[in-house]
């Protein structure tokens, strides 16, 4: 019985520190977001985004905490001390890991209408989309809200599978963007004449720093998606490798050794390789990158 009990909680040990890493380098990745940003808005704006985006992820933070986490998953943190420590308090650093998922949702947005948005009413869409919006999606494809996987299921013999976020980040995060982009239209001196002017960088060893973040941390976001440590998967973390390539390979072919393109290459294939990273294989997840 005591062999089996110091089995049981070194495993939960093993898995509260696994998740907690996963979670540290997700969080590293909103510095990705920051220097991404600030290198491709103009200098006139890069304090700004720079202040958006780390006061965007403490708003994030605490919607997530009272109201999203509750709204994705039914459960809250609203209990003594000695429950929140069970299992060496995985749940809590689940939490922790989810919600830099959660974040990541303002820093799309942020990206896609930077220099277009004013910061407090930014903020405030920041904590609703976090409190209401994203944790209904997260809700209903990883935890089977409102039955909707289960008539997926039943209507066409399979759930909607999306390991990482492709969609449930990710594509939330461009869906509401692609909104706000319509609603504030295009930045100050993007048109002369009727003709699309390009902003150059203002700051391309930044740019590069962002994406390099961002690239390293996806790895934190992939691999450890699988929450345990029974469930990680040499195949996901070989996959992502193969998208990331294939977008770097594909953004230098076409984007004529643009580093803006470039750097947006390694990110592309990231993204669209979440979902099936732990079915797909790496020559597939290579032709994906390539593609996204």
């Amino acid at each position: 019985m005591d062999i089996t009990s110091a089995v049981h909680t070194l495993t939960e040990s093993a898995n509260t520190l696994f998740i907690l890493i996963g979670a540290i380098m997700v969080l590293a990745m909103h510095a990705g977001f920051a220097f991404l940003e600030v290198g491709t808005v103009r200098h006139k704006n890069q304090v700004n985004a720079l202040v958006k985006i780390m006061t965007d992820f403490g708003v994030s933070a605490l919607a997530y905490f009272f109201i999203g986490y509750y709204i994705a998953y039914g459960s809250h943190f609203m209990t003594g001390a000695a429950e929140l420590t069970a299992s060496n308090g995985y749940e809590l650093v689940k939490f922790f890991f989810l919600m830099t998922f959660a974040a990541a949702i303002p820093a799309i947005v942020s990206g896609g209408i930077a220099e277009r948005a004013k910061f407090y009413p930014m903020l405030i869409a920041s904590g609703l989309i976090v409190a209401f919006v994203y944790p209904f999606f997260e809700g209903l494809i990883w935890n089977g809200n409102y039955g909707f996987q289960s008539w997926l299921e039943n209507q066409f013999g399979a759930s909607f599978h999306d390991f990482a976020g492709s969609v449930v980040v990710h594509a939330v995060g461009g869906w509401i963007a692609l909104a706000a982009v319509l609603m504030l239209g295009a930045r100050n001196g993007r048109y002369r004449n009727g003709r699309v002017v390009a902003f150059a960088p203002s700051n391309i060893p930044f740019l590069a720093l962002g994406a390099w973040i961002l690239t390293v941390g996806w790895f934190g976001f992939n691999v450890m998606s699988a929450q345990t440590l029974d469930g990680i998967s040499g195949l996901v973390a070989v996959n992502s490798l193969m998208a990331m390539v294939g977008g770097i390979l594909v953004s230098m072919l076409l984007g004529r050794k643009d580093p803006g393109f470039i750097h947006n290459g390694p990110l592309a294939g990231l993204v669209a390789v979440c979902a099936g990273s732990d079915l797909m294989h790496p020559v597939g997840a290579l032709i994906t990158g390539g593609v996204a």
